[in-house]
Order: structure tokens, then C-alpha cells, then sequence
């Protein structure tokens, strides 16, 4: 049904300013769950699902998202400390340790699933670990791009027997982001940076790259030919000139920046961390947030076009948690870059929350 509401999304979004490694399978149409099934995960291994898990313990936030978007959260017993951001995840078992453990084999064992769901940064030797102890394990690709989030959320609901469910989610996924490529499509690009802690950033070949080329806008990191998720000099930094910073909520943008059109105009946009930083459905919504920034008068446009089309309404789940857009003052703080080791340190737990 959520292909349906994208008419009432884009209104909120509007209203409220709503709006961060191999192929994951392709998106099919309607398609009819069925078992047993069979696919290769991203440690070559040809995993079979013999009947509709009705236990599912997910090993990433991105994975609980997707299996809340779809509608089967009722299936899922446990979950990582990341993911508790989610309505009801707190009731569901923790299966991550103390400091930065994402997971501890025993735990996820003793929720006795019949399928575990593992993001592509858990090592094989985890996985392994879990199928030598009989669980069946299935460990997806990074997602690289949108369409690979598409991918994944379709090759989810095939595993968990979530098919319509994964197809409606991918459907409104699709709805929003064609309704905002149109929008921004032929207006000019501004240069933005994607602002981690310690200097990293997001470049080339990573799906928050590919939120920032869907919203309208140049990514300075993978101007500067950097890829993945490293580290770029403050003297790359202010020779690409961005004249937008994009920071997931209460980060700081470093004082060493302050030459650049973006700090000089104050133009920051604060996104929630647990949608830009997973590859779950949600990404469409900070996708949304920067082509209203970025694209104001277009994305207006099109919105008043398709509400203007659609007569549907409903609600909509909230989107612009955590978000604010700052222009002339004001923006989240212009402080101090943290040390190497300690930005290295939040990037690993970023890491941890973003797949």
C-alpha cells in the first residue's frame, strides 16, 4: 500500500523538512514467496531457507530496518545494540556484547532462529562459527548504490517469506527517488562533503555517494578521486570548495574548513544517522531532505505535480527525526577535529550502524 501514499509522504516531508562488495540480487515484481529456496550469499555459499522462518535474529540495523519496513518485525527475537532505535526493538534480545562487539555468537544461538540475517562487515569467520553450530546464516553484499538497496530489500522478503511486504516497500522506495531524480534532473549540482568524525568522508563506489548524486548534488570526496570511506586533508578539503556540509545529527564540521563557501554561508544540512547511514529503506528519506535543500523551487515543482496527480492520503511514518537544515548561522558546531585514533574509533562504530 506504501506505493500508494507517496503523494501524502511528500507532503510531510515538505511541511516538516523531511526528508551513509558484489551484486545483491535483482528486484523482482510481485513476486510469490515460496520453499524452500536457495541463494548465493556473499561468502559463496549456496544457503537454503527449507520453510518460512517464523525466528529471525538480524546481526545489522539495516537488516531489522528492512524487516520493519517490510512488516515482518513479529518474526525477528533478536537484534544488535544498534538497532533499538526501532519501535519495539528494546523487547527483542540483544545479541551484541560490551564496548564495540556488534555480536556474540552465543547469544545469537541461544534465540534458537531459523534464519540469521548478516550484514557484509561481519567476518566469515563469525559466520562460520554460527553454522558450524546448525543455524542457517545468510550474509549479504555491501550495497553500493540504490538499486542495490532495492536489490536487497526483495532478496529479504524472499528469505523471510515478506514478499508483498518487500514489494510494496521497494515500490514507494522507488516512487519517492524517481519523483525526486526528475525533480533535480538538469539543475545545477552544488559541491557538498559528507562530514565523519576524524576527517573520514564517504567517496566513490559507496551508497551514500549515490544519495548525494540522487539528491542533485557533486560529491567533493569522489571528485578528489577518493573511494570507500577514508580519510581527505583539510587542504583537499578547502581546494574542492563545498558549498554544502552534510553531518549526520550533533556531529561537529572542523574549524580547519572554515575557507570554504560552506562554512562561510552557514550552509550545513543535519541528517538522522539511522537512515543515512544504513542501506535500508529509510535512505529515502535524507535523500529527499538534500534535494529539498539543494533544489528548493524543483523539488517544490514536482511536489506540487504529483499531489496534483494522486488523491490518495494517509499517514505517514515520521522522516525528519534528528534532521535540521542550517543556512546563516547557527549550524551544528564548528569545532575542534578529534584526534586520529579517536575519529578512526567513531568510524568503526559507524561502521557498525551503517550496514
Amino acid at each position: 500500500m506504501k506505493q500508494l501514499l507517496l503523494s501524502a509522504m511528500l507532503v510531510v516531508a515538505t511541511l516538516f523538512g523531511g526528508v551513509a562488495v558484489g551484486p545483491v540480487g535483482v528486484a523482482g515484481a510481485q513476486e510469490t514467496c515460496s520453499f524452500p529456496i536457495t541463494e548465493t550469499d556473499a561468502t559463496g555459499t549456496d544457503v537454503t531457507v527449507e520453510e518460512e522462518p517464523q525466528r529471525i535474529v538480524t546481526l545489522s540495523p539495516s537488516a531489522a530496518q528492512t524487516m520493519w519496513e517490510i512488516g515482518g518485525q513479529e518474526k525477528v527475537v533478536g537484534v544488535t545494540k544498534f538497532s533499538t532505535h526501532l519501535d519495539g526493538a528494546n523487547a527483542k534480545a540483544n545479541v551484541s556484547g560490551a564496548g564495540t562487539t556488534t555480536v556474540v555468537p552465543e547469544k545469537v544461538v541461544a534465540q534458537n532462529p531459523d534464519l540469521v540475517l548478516a550484514p557484509n562487515v561481519i567476518p566469515d569467520q563469525t559466520v562460520q562459527k554460527l553454522r558450524e553450530a546448525g543455524l542457517t546464516v545468510y550474509k549479504f553484499d555491501e550495497a553500493k548504490t540504490i538499486e542495490d538497496i532495492y536489490a536487497k530489500t526483495e532478496l529479504t522478503g524472499r528469505l523471510t517469506g515478506e514478499c508483498d511486504g518487500a514489494d510494496e516497500t521497494v515500490s514507494w522506495m522507488k516512487d519517492r527517488v524517481n519523483t525526486v531524480r526528475e525533480a533535480v534532473s538538469g539543475e545545477d549540482s552544488p559541491k557538498v562533503l559528507y562530514v565523519m568524525s576524524g576527517g573520514f568522508t564517504a567517496g566513490e563506489g559507496t551508497f551514500i555517494n549515490k544519495v548525494i548524486e540522487t539528491a542533485g548534488a557533486t560529491n567533493v570526496a569522489a571528485e578528489a578521486d577518493i573511494s570507500g570511506y577514508k580519510q581527505i586533508s583539510n587542504e583537499v578539503v578547502v581546494q574542492q570548495q563545498p558549498e554544502w556540509f552534510i553531518v549526520s545529527a550533533g556531529a561537529e564540521v572542523p574549524n580547519a574548513y572554515s575557507e570554504t563557501p560552506a562554512a562561510k554561508q552557514n550552509q550545513t544540512v543535519s541528517l538522522n544517522s539511522n537512515y543515512v547511514s544504513q542501506p535500508a529503506p529509510r535512505i529515502v528519506h535524507p535523500i529527499t531532505k538534500l534535494a529539498k535543500t539543494f533544489h528548493p523551487e524543483a523539488f517544490e515543482q514536482a511536489n506540487v505535480t504529483t499531489t496534483a496527480e494522486t488523491t490518495t492520503t494517509a499517514d505517514s511514518q515520521g522522516d525528519t527525526a534528528g534532521e535540521t537544515t542550517t543556512e546563516s548561522g547557527g549550524q551544528p558546531g564548528f569545532g575542534g577535529v578529534g584526534a586520529v585514533v579517536a575519529g578512526a574509533l567513531a568510524v568503526v562504530a559507524l561502521l557498525a550502524r551503517r550496514v
